[in-house]
């Protein structure tokens, strides 16, 4: 499953969000710092409305969307890797999530406390980032300790580890996110092993009031200046999703249409996480049910099949593939078929989003 960590200085909206995200109110909300103690876990079904389409052409009454797992920390503050504040003492749950939502107060208002006292999304993202970073410095430091002898003593791994600590520090010492693109294939795979938090890939997500969601602020406009413009960047109100969770899917999707945006903030974060992380998401669709795999772009089918169960990895033969939209148009797997758009795949069909597929192999 994939999982997402969420961090951000306290008070700017992290655990509203997230009880919009789980659609629960476990999170606590408050205005004051440290609100959130424990770290909040909860999984949440990726919005896909092809499966619906596809549930009534099949005839099933079982629907089951990928998920993601969404880890929503105390807030972190200037010094946490010292000590100060709580976050830091949870920042160990979300290092084996696959990327990170950095959660920025992009809004005004007298009534919530800002802890460093003035609203700067700029400054707030840059408190995260070392704090961050030192974090993974000590980790790094920690591994070096336990390796120093074999390192010493050549052992071909160890130096390799000792290499990939050596390039990480460039970067962290400036408190900058990891570029391993000069990295050899067997350093990446080192670099995967220390679960480092600034190697992770990042969404930041600017909470910003209602009425600013559809053009942004002076606050987002300074943010993208700041961050590039190849850097994920999500306006979500986080007040107004925790809101949207109280009305029915239709009157939401009204009441969003009447704001002028199309999807949900949350639905643009998902979408996001995806975009990031390269996944693509295929089907399979029969009687029995339909049901969303999550894989990584460029996946060959044998690995595909590998998702549901191994035995289908090992025992590979064929895939049957129709488009998802050959298939609305065709209305069934036999129409499908009688039409040509169904097709059998071999080995090294790269599968693509939106395929529904059912495989053949041998047991």
């Amino acid at each position: 499953m994939l999982k997402v960590g969420i961090v951000g200085l306290p008070n700017v909206g992290k655990s509203t969000l997230f009880n919009a995200l789980t659609n629960a109110k476990n999170a606590q909300s408050a205005n004051y710092p440290f609100c959130t103690i424990e770290p909040n876990v909860g999984v949440v079904s990726v919005p896909d409305e092809r499966l619906y389409k596809l549930q009534s052409l099949v005839g099933t009454n079982t629907v089951i969307p990928t998920a993601i797992e969404f880890v929503d920390i105390a807030g972190l503050v200037k010094g946490a890797s010292k000590g100060e504040g709580l976050g830091n003492q949870f920042l160990h749950n979300i290092r084996e999530t696959d990327a990170i939502v950095q959660v920025v107060r992009c809004f005004d208002d007298v009534n919530t406390i800002h802890v460093n006292g003035k609203v700067n999304p700029i400054d707030d993202i840059e408190t995260i980032n070392s704090e961050l970073a030192l974090a993974d410095i000590s980790t790094l430091e920690n591994i070096s300790k336990r390796i120093a002898k074999q390192v010493k003593a050549g052992d071909k791994e160890a130096k390799i580890q000792d290499s990939v600590i050596n390039k990480c520090m460039g970067f962290l010492e400036q408190a900058q996110f990891i570029d391993s693109s000069d990295f050899s294939d067997d350093e990446k795979k080192a670099l995967q092993f220390f679960h480092l938090l600034m190697a992770k890939p990042v969404i930041y997500c600017a909470n910003v009031s209602e009425m600013d969601l559809v053009s942004g602020n002076d606050y987002t406009k300074k943010l993208r200046e700041y961050l590039g413009k190849n850097a994920q960047i999500v306006l979500i109100c986080a007040n107004l999703e925790e809101e949207l969770v109280d009305l029915g899917e239709v009157e939401a999707k009204n009441y969003l249409q009447e704001l002028g945006i199309e999807n949900s903030g949350i639905e643009r974060m998902i979408k996001s996480a995806y975009d990031i992380l390269n996944l693509r998401t295929y089907i399979t669709a029969g009687e029995k049910e339909v049901r969303a795999w999550t894989i990584t772009k460029g996946t060959k089918a044998p690995q595909a099949a590998g998702v549901i169960h191994t035995d289908f990895e090992k025992g590979f033969i064929k895939a049957e593939v129709v488009s998802y939209e050959d298939f609305i148009l065709a209305g069934s797997w036999a129409a499908a078929r009688e039409k040509g758009v169904a097709r059998l795949e071999g080995k090294d069909y790269i599968v693509q989003d939106g395929d529904i597929m059912v495989f053949r192999f041998n047991n």
